[in-house]
């Protein structure tokens, strides 16, 4: 199994708008922490989640507990 790049010591703090949404769990995304395809020379597949519009704390290790989202996992790498 490929081990994901770890993108950020932290994670990505957005303003999200409504919708669905593709995070990079690879960690390769050059639109982090969005996918935007690099996975496709893994074995890791994005993580699509509907979103509300509000603040968003995304996993940018890509070791969180919680995926997408961050759960502090980072503060341990």
């Amino acid at each position: 199994m490929t081990e994901p790049i770890i993108a950020q010591k932290g994670p990505y703090v957005i303003d999200e708008t409504a919708g669905k949404k593709a995070w990079c769990r690879c960690g390769r995304s050059q639109n982090q922490p969005y996918c935007d395809g690099s996975h496709k020379v893994t074995e890791l597949k994005p993580i699509i989640v509907e979103v509300e519009a509000k603040r968003i704390a995304w996993c940018g290790c890509k070791h969180s507990g919680n995926k997408p989202f961050c759960d502090g996992t980072h503060k341990t790498l």
